[in-house]
């Protein structure tokens, strides 16, 4: 049985420090990896990033990461990305990273990913050159999305995990006002993941929105932002004979 913990959206500050890392202490017990998806500072500050760095660091189960829009506030994602590295956290933007032991290696692809709606109601490539940017932008991420899990298709892996911050899907975004779902997520990074290949995506950034869904190609699709999941982290069983169907 493969174990994957997660969680998005903390948004930690100074005041928060330490508020998680007695949970994160006890993963060795429940999980083989943690992945954080996005959203993990309040504002994109070095000092915000360091105090995640604490939380994080020296954990006995690998930590995987991807940023958010929070992350990228005060414009020095690089910054924030390269004080979580230095604690020992993998931050994919457009890669993909191994994780694990002999027995169980977790493939993980990753990307911030971006807005652009969903099919019949998204935004395209097309008009003023800020508008057709928009768009190429959130192509661009599901691109290296897809590319990062055709690259783990040759690394032997016991299971592939696709990363992001924004949604894949409209399922995981109910209870939401529908007049934000062009914001929250792109069908693009659903269909970077039907064609490569997951046996689980997680994302964060709808606060308000549902934990379940599901690509229009079967992949199981959780919403992890911890308003959603109401927990410091959610563990996903995914058992070797049943791949691609994780358990709870």
């Amino acid at each position: 049985m493969i174990r994957i913990a997660a969680v998005g959206d903390i948004h930690m500050g100074p005041e928060s420090e330490g508020t998680l890392r007695p949970s994160f202490e006890t993963l060795h017990k429940n999980a083989d990896v943690l992945l954080l998806a996005g959203d993990l500072t309040r504002h994109g500050t070095r000092e915000e990033a360091q105090v995640v760095a604490r939380e994080i660091k020296g954990l006995a189960v690998p930590v995987v990461a991807v940023l958010g829009n929070h992350d990228h506030h005060a414009d020095c994602p690089q910054e924030v990305a390269a004080v979580l590295q230095e604690a020992g956290a993998r931050v994919l933007e457009g890669q993909s990273t191994v994780v694990g032991d002999g027995d169980v290696r977790i493939g993980v692809a990753g990307t911030k990913g971006f807005g652009g709606g969903f099919v019949g109601r998204c935004a395209g490539e097309f008009g003023e050159p800020i508008m057709k940017e928009f768009v190429r932008y959130s192509r661009r991420r599901a691109d290296s999305l897809r590319a990062g899990l055709e690259e783990l298709r040759g690394q032997d892996c016991d299971v592939r995990v696709a990363l992001t911050h924004f949604s894949p899907v409209p399922d995981t975004l109910a209870g939401e006002p529908p007049e934000i779902y062009p914001f929250l997520g792109s069908y693009l990074l659903a269909e970077a993941i039907d064609t490569a290949g997951a046996d689980l995506a997680v994302h964060g950034h709808a606060h308000l929105g549902t934990e379940h869904g599901m690509t229009s190609g079967g992949v199981k699709v959780r919403n992890v932002a911890q308003p959603v999941i109401g927990r410091a982290f959610h563990v996903y069983h995914l058992a070797e004979s049943e791949r691609g169907v994780p358990e709870g």
